[in-house]
C-alpha cells in the first residue's frame, strides 16, 4: 500500500479507504498474513465476460476468411461442455454438398475434431474423470473405442498443434480443429473445418495448418503471447516423450 500512496502521489490513508472499498467489491484481495493487497476474483470474472464477447465478435471475421479465401468449407467455432460440445459460431460456404449446420446444438467430445482440440491439454486422469459414465460407441467407424483410445489421438492432436478425424463422428465425414487459447494460455475455444471426405480428404492435413494458424491469431486477439501457463507446458512437454467434427 505505501508503493502504491508512493506512486499515485496520494496519501496513505485516502489509498486505504479505496482499497477497502475495492475489496468489499471483490476487485481485490488482502492475503491475511502478509496483509498484501492481490487482484479480486471479481476482476477475473468480469475478465472472462469480456473474452467471451470477444471471442464471438473477433471470430467472425476469421470463420468469413477461412470459408471465402483459404478453404471453402464449413468452419465452426466450439466451446466444451461438460462431455460435449457446443457450436458457437458457424460459417457456411455455397456448395451444394455440405455438413449439417449445428450452431446451437450438443456433439459429443471424444468423436470429433473440435472436441479433441478442446481436450488438447488434459492428461489421461482428467479425460477419465471427464468421462465417467460416457458410452463411447456410436458415431462413425473410426470413432475411439475407450479413453485409452482417446488419449492417444489426443496426444498426437497435441504433437501437431491440431487434431484431424476420419470418419469419426459420422461415415464420411472427415475435419480438423485447433484449440483458441486466452490470455492465460488456457483453452476456451476451438475453432474446427468439416466436409464430406470425398472433398476434404486430399488435402486435410492443409486444412489444419490452416485452422491451427487461424486459431493462434484469434487466440493473439484474446491477448493470447504465445506462452502456455506453466501447468499446462509440462503436460504438453510430458505428452509429446460441417458438423463440428
Amino acid at each position: 500500500m505505501n508503493r502504491l500512496a508512493a506512486h499515485q502521489g496520494r496519501d496513505q490513508s485516502q489509498v486505504s479507504r479505496t482499497l477497502r472499498v475495492f475489496a468489499d467489491a471483490g476487485f481485490v484481495e488482502r492475503d491475511a498474513d502478509t496483509m498484501a493487497y492481490r487482484i479480486g476474483w471479481h476482476v477475473f470474472a468480469l475478465a472472462a465476460k469480456a473474452a467471451d464477447q470477444r471471442l464471438i465478435a473477433a471470430g467472425g471475421p476469421i470463420l468469413r476468411r477461412l470459408v471465402e479465401k483459404d478453404l471453402g468449407e464449413r468452419i465452426h467455432l466450439s466451446v466444451l461442455q461438460g462431455s460435449e460440445v457446443l457450436t458457437v459460431l458457424t460459417q457456411s460456404p455455397p456448395h451444394a454438398v455440405q455438413t449439417v449446420a449445428w450452431a446451437g446444438r450438443l456433439v459429443p467430445a471424444h468423436n470429433t475434431s473440435s472436441g479433441r482440440a478442446l481436450l488438447i491439454d488434459m492428461e489421461r486422469a482428467e479425460i477419465q474423470r471427464l468421462f465417467e459414465g460416457v458410452a463411447f460407441g456410436g458415431g462413425g467407424p473410426n470413432a475411439p473405442r475407450d479413453v485409452d483410445d482417446l488419449y492417444e489421438r489426443i496426444l498426437a492432436a497435441r504433437a501437431s498443434g491440431y487434431a484431424v478425424v476420419d470418419e469419426e463422428f459420422e461415415p464420411g465425414l472427415v475435419a480438423a480443429a485447433a484449440p483458441v487459447r486466452d490470455f492465460r494460455g488456457g483453452v476456451i475455444a476451438a475453432l474446427n473445418v468439416s466436409a464430406p471426405k470425398f472433398r476434404l480428404w486430399s488435402r486435410l492435413p492443409l486444412a489444419g495448418q490452416a485452422i491451427k494458424s487461424a486459431a493462434d491469431q484469434l487466440s493473439a486477439q484474446l491477448g493470447w503471447d504465445g506462452a502456455i501457463s506453466g501447468d499446462v507446458a509440462t503436460r504438453t512437454d510430458a505428452g509429446r516423450s460441417g458438423v463440428p467434427a
